[in-house]
């Protein structure tokens, strides 16, 4: 068993760190942060006497301090592979943001590294903590929606031209593709941690003429689900100015839609029941416009993990559904066809 408080090192300080730092300041006492780390010296610096944090010098300096129990992982996705092999070495438990990797195979060998060093690998698709998603998971394990029949998923969002213009923004190189892995990977994992598997996807993906960027701003796809229900998923950051993602969950005894927070269960009977709130989501022209409310209930629970020894709610391999969705959704858009989900 890990020590009641849990150190942790935060690495990577760009526009994503923002909910995580925010978040840990909340859960200072049972979580303490050891120091903060990024290669830019000057924003290290800064955030380093903002938050009265230590600044570490490099990767290895919080590999090698004995106090660290693990590392909150905020960096690009082609920046992971070689820090969680160095990470995974020392010993150090890995919370890391949302995509895995680029692609499937890379974010597959990275699971398998933290496995095989026996490193706990947590990350951060903070969705399934909103009141209301906790809540339509309660009902769907209770029996009381009653079997799932369809699902409708739609990610309206909108990113001005000046989010891509950043260098390495939209391009498989750094992010390994568009609206799919960067921003439509939280509700597609929401989905499928309360549907289950997908068997099954025809996709459509495209660049729209309202963004120059490589990868697609744009992809839909009709999907068949290991239960027998069918759905449809539309995802896009070219949808002015941005609209709350949804996720719509018709079953036999009702239907169910969350909008970003809030749940609304529909029952045949006549009855309506509402939890969760509506709230920011990052849907508009700020990506960073959501309360830090999830993240720090999910690092909270990832601390939890490490000090009583069980996997986080979130696991890597958890995480690894989201991405074998996909990578057949752009294989399926790439092919024309119809393609099997790997299982």
């Amino acid at each position: 068993m890990a020590a009641e408080v849990i150190c942790v090192a935060v690495i990577g300080l760009g526009m994503a760190a923002k909910p995580h730092l925010a978040a840990l300041r909340q859960l200072e006492g049972p979580i303490r942060v050891g120091g903060l780390y990024t290669r830019n010296a000057e924003r290290l610096a800064a955030q380093a006497e903002a938050t009265g944090w230590a600044a570490y010098d490099s990767v290895q300096a919080i590999c090698d301090d004995p106090a660290v129990d693990g590392a909150i992982l905020i960096t690009p996705p082609n920046a992971r592979e070689d820090l969680v092999a160095q990470l995974a070495r020392a010993g150090k438990h890995i919370l890391m943001e949302k995509p895995l990797e680029r692609d499937l195979p890379r974010a597959e060998r990275l699971v398998a590294r933290c496995e095989a060093a026996g490193v706990t690998l947590g990350v951060v698709l903070q969705h399934r903590f909103r009141a209301g998603s906790m809540a339509l998971a309660d009902l769907i394990a209770s029996g009381k929606l009653g079997p799932i029949r369809a699902v409708r998923l739609a990610l309206p969002w909108w990113r001005a031209q000046t989010y891509y213009d950043a260098p390495g923004r939209g391009t498989y190189a750094q992010d390994g593709g568009g609206v799919l892995l960067t921003q439509a990977v939280h509700v597609l994992d929401l989905m499928l941690s309360l549907t289950g598997p997908v068997t099954e996807v025809q996709a459509l993906t495209a660049t729209t003429a309202l963004h120059q960027m490589e990868a697609e701003d744009f992809a839909t796809a009709g999907m068949i689900f290991a239960n027998g229900a069918v759905g449809s998923m539309v995802a896009t950051t070219a949808a002015f100015p941005g609209s709350p993602e949804s996720l719509a969950l018709d079953a036999d005894h009702g239907a169910a839609v969350l909008t970003a927070g809030e749940l609304v269960v529909h029952w045949r009977d006549g009855t309506r029941d509402t939890v969760g709130e509506l709230s920011a989501t990052g849907g508009g022209s700020d990506p960073m416009d959501f309360p830090c409310d999830w993240h720090r209930d999910l690092i909270c629970d990832f601390a939890d993990a490490l000090r009583n020894d069980r996997p986080p709610r979130i696991t890597g391999r958890a995480a690894l559904e989201a991405h074998k969705l996909i990578a057949a959704i752009e294989l399926s858009a790439c092919e024309g066809r119809k393609i099997k989900v790997q299982p």
